[in-house]
């Protein structure tokens, strides 16, 4: 399931952000790379243990938790410290696939990846290029979305970031393990989500059928979770 999910920081956070980051010191972005992805892989990035970088990774999964969307489609049981890059002058990112494991720097902790996260910082009319081009089963899907916005896509799927042929695209991104490994069972636990609270919008919380949908929910939760 690939989802675009509007607004996870506000238009002030995302100014305050892009000028923290934009006036931090930034490194080669082969840095989290493995090594099929570094070779093709031509960006900056903030290092992992720049206060900017950790500063606004703890406001942006602040942000994530507020989400209901986030909350309702990853269902998260740990997500990566969030990272950021910078694309310009024809930067890009060939075609790979991300880490199925990915360690917790300064932790003893290893996170499997099951959800891939990028978080937009730049308006997309002030750069060309620079889709995120993410391939499935019914192609490849181009997603450059507003300022603020994040798209979350499952990590085993074959993705690249075009080339940036004008301006700058900053973006956050990150990896998600959610409580249910399985993308269709988590696929069809959000649709249920979406018409249980579609429901309730309708006909209110209290009727006989929002009580048994939300406990069809969550029985399927308690079958596939993993915590």
């Amino acid at each position: 399931m690939l989802l675009a999910i509007p607004d996870i920081l506000t238009p002030a956070e995302v100014a305050a952000c892009v000028a923290d980051i934009g006036a931090a010191a930034w490194v080669d972005g082969k840095e989290t790379a493995g090594l099929q992805s570094a070779a093709v892989k031509d960006n900056a990035q903030l290092p992992q243990g720049s206060p900017v970088a950790q500063a606004w990774g703890d406001r942006v999964l602040d942000a994530l938790g507020r989400s209901a969307e986030f909350v309702a489609a990853a269902l998260p049981h740990r997500t990566f410290p969030p990272l950021f890059n910078r694309y310009a002058g024809g930067q890009s990112f060939g075609t790979h696939i991300d880490n199925a494991i990915r360690p917790i720097r300064g932790t003893a902790i290893k996170l499997r990846t099951d959800l891939s996260a990028t978080l937009f910082l730049s308006d997309p009319a002030t750069y060309d290029g620079g889709e995120l081009v993410v391939e499935d089963a019914f192609g490849a899907q181009a997603v450059k979305l507003p300022a603020g916005s994040l798209v979350l896509y499952p990590a085993s799927s074959l993705h690249h970031v075009n080339p940036v042929t004008r301006g700058v695209r900053l973006a956050s991104f990150f990896w998600v393990q959610s409580m249910i490994r399985d993308d269709g069972a988590r696929a069809l636990l959000y649709d249920l989500d979406r018409a249980i609270q579609d429901h309730v919008a309708e006909h209110g919380q209290g009727t006989r059928h929002a009580v048994e949908l939300t406990g069809i929910y969550h029985n399927l939760v308690r079958r596939w979770a993993e915590t």
